[in-house]
């Protein structure tokens, strides 16, 4: 089973405030295993809507860098995520960044998707890659 766990989450309020649309940005690390094996260090944009708000999921784009190994070939790439909230849960959409591959994971092509339960902690991804 592919999964990972948030091991920090720093968020701050760029602009707005709390209980109105606003927008923040997060530094965020996490610990994976499965077809990735190995450590990640993101930092993403977030906008809440705001209470009241009916109009569904927001997005909010984002990046992560990678560290370990995908099937036991070490190295880093980093991957370009779109993430999706709404009041029960988190998905995203991932892309690995073209050239972004280090050391046995240098020409590394792939994309994944996250989805997840707010509160829980671990949330399933899948990643299809060649390399």
């Amino acid at each position: 089973m592919n999964t990972f766990g948030m091991t920090k989450w720093e968020e701050h309020v760029a602009s707005g405030e709390e209980g109105g649309p606003r927008v923040a940005y997060v530094h965020a690390a996490m610990e994976y295993s499965g077809v990735i094996q190995g450590a990640a260090t993101g930092d993403y944009l977030l906008y809440y809507p705001g209470e009241g708000y009916d109009g569904g999921a927001t997005t909010s784009p984002g990046y992560d860098r990678f560290e370990g190994a995908v099937d036991g070939r070490r190295g880093t790439f980093i991957v370009r995520q779109e993430w999706g909230f709404d009041p029960k849960s988190i998905r995203s959409e991932f892309e690995v960044v073209p050239g972004s591959g280090t050391g046995e994971l240098t020409g590394i092509r792939g994309t994944g998707t996250v989805h997840g339960v707010l509160g829980e902690q671990t949330v399933s991804y899948t990643f299809d890659y060649t390399l």
